[in-house]
């Protein structure tokens, strides 16, 4: 038995090795398969989806928001892996009746670090859980590198980054995201609000801003999208990006310097 305190502050008791791990959150699940873990993964949202081949193969307990309360008990857990944000507290509530339920709070850069160390030492792969650190850690020094030749904190480029539209909605300073665009060297114009709050054009303009990333999730926007934009908002750059790069936390944390070092480039033009 294990006992570990979970991101939220709670008391966890799981299995020293969980063999039926249900992952409740699409940027964990793919963690648990960077870990070497796929063998133990009993159950997925119809939101995970990656590995392709996970997602195809394996049960689906719903979605983050709506979970299969029947299909879980069927699964016979051994231990959950939640998210604060990503699901509700009354499934979290119930479920904790059951079974041990681990709840992540990723924020920002080093508690999502923290996160994959947790699991790592939860499930028994601490080992793998402390390589994919340092291989996050030394990818986003080395973009610092390309911050520094496209001199992309000199420009001071005002940045929104937007989720969803009808209504419009950005991300704040308490998020994932705005931790990924100041990786970037870029300023986040909605730093001074808190986790997605309701914007508008008006409001993007009136915020000086100089770059608008429109993000391929919660909402898909495509390039059909960034030409309405381009209309409407004269002056500023837009660039329809990866939302997963942006806001999944957890092993894509490793592929995201790359990919972030492509946008800069793209921005710098």
């Amino acid at each position: 038995m294990i006992v570990s305190t979970d991101q939220t502050g709670r008391i966890v008791r799981s299995p020293t090795f969980p063999q039926r791990i249900i992952s409740l959150v699409p940027s964990q699940t793919e963690l648990l398969f960077e870990l070497g873990l796929e063998t133990c993964i009993a159950g997925i949202t119809k939101f995970c989806v990656h590995p392709e081949t996970a997602h195809r193969s394996l049960t689906k307990v719903g979605g983050t928001k709506k979970i299969h309360i029947d299909t879980i008990r069927r699964l016979a857990p051994d231990l959950i892996i939640a998210n604060k944000e990503e699901n509700t507290r009354e499934d979290i509530e119930l479920l904790d009746k059951d079974y041990p339920v681990w709840i992540s709070d990723v924020n920002d850069f080093a508690s999502a670090l923290s996160m994959i160390h947790a699991i790592g030492l939860i499930t028994g792969t601490e080992s793998k859980a402390a390589e994919l650190t340092y291989e996050i850690i030394s990818g986003f020094k080395a973009l610092e590198e390309s911050i520094e030749h496209f001199e992309i904190r000199k420009k001071k480029l005002n940045t929104a980054y937007l989720i969803w539209q009808n209504p419009f909605m950005t991300a704040g300073r308490d998020t994932f995201i705005h931790a990924m665009i100041e990786k970037c060297g870029l300023i986040n114009a909605f730093e001074d609000q808190v986790r997605y709050p309701v914007t508008s054009l008006e409001e993007i303009m009136a915020r000086r801003c100089d770059l608008l990333l429109l993000s391929s999730e919660p909402f898909p926007f495509s390039d059909k999208h960034k030409s309405g934009f381009e209309k409407s908002l004269h002056g500023v750059k837009i660039i329809c990006v990866d939302g997963e790069m942006f806001s999944w936390y957890g092993s894509r944390m490793k592929l995201a310097p790359s990919y972030f070092n492509s946008l800069l480039r793209q921005i710098s033009g």
